[in-house]
Formats: C-alpha cells, sequence, structure tokens
C-alpha cells in the first residue's frame, strides 16, 4: 500500500547501494587523504546478500516504489552484479530499473547488464579535460577509460544514456561548455550537479559552488538553450534543450534551488541502514530485522513507519547551523 510522509510525500524512489568500495577517490566524495589504504570498510558479512536486497525492494514496491537505482561506492566492484539486476528486474511493479556508475569496468560488464535486464544508466564524467579528469578522480584514470565505458553502454543497448558531471568553482568549471559542447547532438544528456556539502569529509565551502544559473548563463552562451518542463513531478533536474534541435542538458540544484518538497527517494545503505535523506546523520536498520526472522509484513510495517514520520527537508533549512552536523557519506548511500 502506498505510504506518504509529514509534508505529503510519496515514497516513489528507492536508490539501493550496493558496496561502500570504489576503484575511485574524487575529490567531493571520497577523498583519498580520509578513504586511504587504513580505511575501515565493510565486510562482507555486513553486507545486505543479493537475495535481502531483492526480498526489500519487493517490499518496497509495494509501498509505492516505481524506480530503483542502483549505486555504490562503485557498484560494478560488487561481484557478479548482474545475478541483482535479473531478480530486480523481474520485480512485479517495478517500472524503472537503472545504475550509476563511474564507467571504468562498464566495457566488461555493459553487455551481461543489459542481458539481465538493466534499460539505462547513468555515467559520472566531471571533465573532458584530461589532467582535470585526473586531479579529480585522483586515481589517474583518463577521460578516455569513461569515454570507452560509455561507448560500451551505448554498444550494448543501454538507453538512454545520462552523464552527471559535479562543478567545483576553480577546479572543473572551466570545462563546462567542452562537456555540452561534446555530447550536443549525440542524444546523451549531461546533468551538471552543484558541488554539494554531502558528508562531512569533502571540505565543502559555498564559495565552491557554482550556481546552476551561471551553469546554464555559460552553456546558453555558446550553445543558445531555452527551459523544458519536468518530465514528472519529483524530477531532481531542471532541464533545458538546445535551440538549434541538438538535445538537452539539465542542472541539478540542491544548493541554490532546492526541491526537498517534491523528494520521494529512499535510500538503502550497503548494511541494509534505511536513510530518507541524502543528508541524513542516521539510518534504521532493516538488517537486523531481516537476519532477527522478522516476516515480510514486519519488514513492510517498519519501512511504512519510518517513511511516515520522515520530515525530512535539509536543503530548504541549509544555513550554518547545520554545517557541523553528522551526515552521512555519499559514497555509503549513493547521489
Amino acid at each position: 500500500m502506498p505510504v506518504r510522509d509529514t509534508f505529503d510525500r510519496p515514497l516513489r524512489d528507492l536508490r539501493v547501494s550496493v558496496t561502500d568500495r570504489c576503484n575511485f577517490r574524487c575529490v567531493y566524495c571520497m577523498p583519498k587523504e580520509v578513504f586511504g589504504p587504513s580505511f575501515q570498510f565493510l565486510d562482507r558479512q555486513e553486507i545486505l546478500t543479493y537475495e535481502e536486497i531483492v526480498r526489500l525492494s519487493r517490499l518496497f514496491v509495494a509501498h509505492g516504489v516505481e524506480k530503483i537505482r542502483v549505486t555504490g561506492g562503485e557498484p560494478l566492484v560488487r561481484r557478479d552484479l548482474p545475478l541483482l539486476i535479473e531478480q530486480l528486474s523481474a520485480l512485479d511493479g517495478l517500472q524503472d530499473l537503472t545504475l550509476t556508475t563511474n564507467g571504468a569496468l562498464l566495457p566488461a560488464q555493459a553487455g551481461p547488464l543489459r542481458e539481465a535486464g538493466l534499460e539505462r544508466i547513468t555515467i559520472s564524467l566531471d571533465s573532458l579535460d584530461d589532467a582535470t579528469f585526473r586531479e579529480m578522480n585522483d586515481v589517474d584514470v583518463g577521460v578516455d577509460v569513461v569515454l570507452a565505458g560509455i561507448d560500451a553502454a551505448r554498444e550494448a543497448g543501454l538507453w538512454p544514456i545520462k552523464v552527471n558531471a559535479v562543478v567545483k568553482r576553480g577546479l572543473n568549471d572551466h570545462t563546462i561548455v567542452d562537456l555540452a559542447r561534446h555530447f550536443h547532438g549525440t542524444g546523451i544528456i549531461v546533468r551538471f550537479i552543484e558541488y554539494m556539502d554531502v558528508g562531512t569529509t569533502n571540505g565543502w565551502v559555498l564559495d565552491h559552488v557554482v550556481p546552476a544559473a551561471e551553469i546554464v548563463e555559460r552553456i546558453d552562451a555558446a550553445l543558445p538553450l531555452e527551459p523544458l518542463d519536468p518530465n514528472y513531478v519529483g524530477e531532481v533536474a531542471r532541464r533545458y534543450r538546445y535551440r538549434d534541435g541538438g538535445g538537452e542538458v539539465g542542472v541539478i540544484t540542491s544548493i541554490t534551488q532546492p526541491f526537498c518538497g517534491d523528494c520521494t527517494r529512499a535510500r538503502l545503505s550497503p548494511e541494509g541502514e534505511l536513510f530518507t535523506c541524502l543528508f541524513g546523520s542516521t539510518g534504521f536498520d532493516l538488517r537486523a530485522l531481516l537476519r532477527g526472522g522478522a516476516t515480510d509484513d514486519e519488514l513492510a510495517d517498519a519501512i511504512a513507519r519510518v517513511w511516515r514520520i520522515r520530515d525530512d527537508r535539509y536543503s530548504d533549512l541549509r544555513t550554518e547551523a547545520t554545517a557541523d552536523l553528522k551526515r552521512v557519506e555519499m559514497s555509503h548511500i549513493g547521489g
């Protein structure tokens, strides 16, 4: 049965993080000085099995979830991921199954993922300037590796493809227009994301944020744009199309134009904690119920209770007073 929170927001989207590990160390997400060789990641037995993920996902769908996004960490480092995709794609009532990845492992996995039932994909690529991109991922991976992943996704039939680019002032904002121009006319949608204060390890300060309005202005000066209506209520990206018919771009405006009022997303961490906000500090432990012998009805009731008392609207309230609050890391529950 569909459930709604204290602001009458329905539960429509579930983001499932299948691992807290990643093969990149992006400076805005998993800075190397924190997530170094001595960092303690989750042990295998702490992480939900695919069977546990599918069981919970089925209950979320029964509560109104229509879309599931598989995330990480980097989801493609989780062994045998197509097995999970195959099971999720078979869930009755699920309308949309997608995945977000940095793309580096896609050349080998795009085909098996498509065969397992994945329909579309989002790939992170923060700059086409190779030096800038290597500085951002901080593991010396070149742009060509991700472009090869994008090509593999297209060849496998994963479509549409979206490309996500986090924009940080003074680091990669000088490459915004080049990125837009590269994918102009290809059918691939680039979405530029305002640098966010997710977690507490990325050194976020407001001066590093390039407002979405400025991003749009820069692109519009080179490739004229006009606004588009949202595809659906709660869509996170503000959409613009090229006036010459070359496709569209989007901007995600969590800092300057928050969209908390329409947020319908729940997040499941690798170890089975349910978070109701990207900026949450604590989650609800579903793994304990799963492994403690809870019935499906008991699990469903727990999910519903958590959602019904949800009152999250961090981005609407963002002030200096929230700066020191403990927040879960984006690498742990996905973007």
